[in-house]
This record gives C-alpha cells, sequence and structure tokens, in this order.
C-alpha cells in the first residue's frame, strides 16, 4: 500500500502542450500545503518534462507510475505555494 493519500487528480492526456503544464500548475496551485496531487500523463514529452517542472518549482515528486498502456501517473507532494 502507498504512504501517501491522492488528494487531486489532473487528467492531461490529451492536452496540448504547452497546456499540459498550465493544466497541472493550475490543479497543483489549488492544493494546500501538503497535499499530494496525481498527474495522469501520456507517454514522451509529459513524462519527460513534467516532473522536471514541478521540482523546479519547489514541489516533491513522490512517485512516476507506468500504468504500461502508454500512460504515466506521477504522483506529487506541494510543498511551497
Amino acid at each position: 500500500m502507498a504512504d501517501f493519500t491522492i488528494d487531486e487528480t489532473v487528467d492531461i492526456t490529451d492536452v496540448v502542450c504547452p497546456m499540459t503544464f498550465v493544466k497541472a500548475k493550475v490543479a497543483m496551485e489549488e492544493l494546500e500545503i501538503g497535499q499530494v496531487i496525481s498527474v495522469h500523463m501520456n507517454d514522451g514529452e509529459p513524462v519527460q518534462n513534467v516532473p522536471r517542472s514541478f521540482k523546479e518549482e519547489g514541489q516533491q515528486v513522490l512517485k512516476l507510475i507506468d500504468n504500461e498502456d502508454g500512460t504515466y501517473d506521477l504522483i506529487v507532494k506541494k510543498l511551497e505555494e
């Protein structure tokens, strides 16, 4: 069992860059510090860029889950506003 609870989920699988970042970032901004978001996204560019983007903003990337269907779930804990 995971050692975190998902507080919010955002699906950016059919969103075109750079809207992927915008949608994920807006969802993150709505969280309280300490809450956890799951970002459902496609393989490729989102997987390469979204985790890095969250880290650069000071958030904690907890896990990247490969759903083995061409999508991933990125689990991120909000540390900063």
